[in-house]
């Protein structure tokens, strides 16, 4: 049997869609938290590069960065598929994948955790890549249709941890009124029974938030 190993941080929705990956894929994995502020030199010595979570061993060989380590995951074990098989719907689903990471997720995020001007930009940035995807969602369950897909995982960001930051520093962009799209795939999705249980608690979220936004230190 293979040895597989993911180091993470309980907080990351990074590592939480790796661990989808692999629970998708039945993989027997060993889980080591690792801390932010003081990292083992096991984790330096397998990432020296990047020097963030998650990072998956297999092997020995250590894969770094989500998107990468979820394709690896997808080709390397058997199991229900994350990306679509067929070559033109593979490519749409990395498209809109990187898309929700990049012009989605970070932007709100920054926004949340940014003042003035700079928040005043990012929200608008933000608010026009929004309508994009809430064009793309209208009529579908999923991103992957009836099935959750790699868009899916990767939009947890926004579908989870994103509502509970703007209740936190109580400034919000994604609504249900502007955007009734995204905040129905959002409340599907994360209701899911598979993705509902691959998530952190809530309250136990909010409450790493709320210290971090009082510290201005998240870790």
């Amino acid at each position: 049997m293979s040895e597989v190993k993911l180091f993470g941080a309980w907080f990351s929705p990074f590592v939480r869609r790796v661990e989808m990956a692999l629970n998708l894929k039945g993989v027997e994995y060993e889980y080591i938290e690792e801390d932010l502020k003081n990292k083992s030199p096991l984790f330096l010595e397998y990432n020296p590069i990047t020097k963030l979570v998650p990072v998956l061993v297999h092997n020995g060989k250590p894969i770094f960065e989500s998107s990468v380590i979820f394709e690896y995951i997808d080709e390397t074990w058997e199991g229900p598929s994350i990306l679509p098989k067929d070559p033109y719907e593979r490519a749409m689903s990395r498209f809109w994948a990187k898309f929700v990471q990049d012009k989605c997720s970070e932007p709100l995020w920054k926004a949340c955790w940014s003042a003035g001007e700079e928040r005043e930009k990012a929200k608008k940035e933000v608010e026009e890549a929004l309508k994009l995807l809430e064009n793309e969602i209208e009529g579908k369950k999923f991103f992957g249709g009836d099935k959750i897909g790699v868009v899916d995982y990767v939009g947890t960001f926004i579908a989870f941890w994103i509502p509970i930051l703007q209740d936190v520093v109580g400034f919000h962009i994604l609504t249900k009124d502007k955007f009734p799209n995204i905040w129905k795939w959002g409340d599907e999705l994360c209701n899911d029974s598979f993705v509902k249980k691959n998530l952190p608690e809530k309250e136990k979220v909010s409450f790493a938030l709320k210290r971090a936004f009082e510290t201005g230190n998240l870790y």
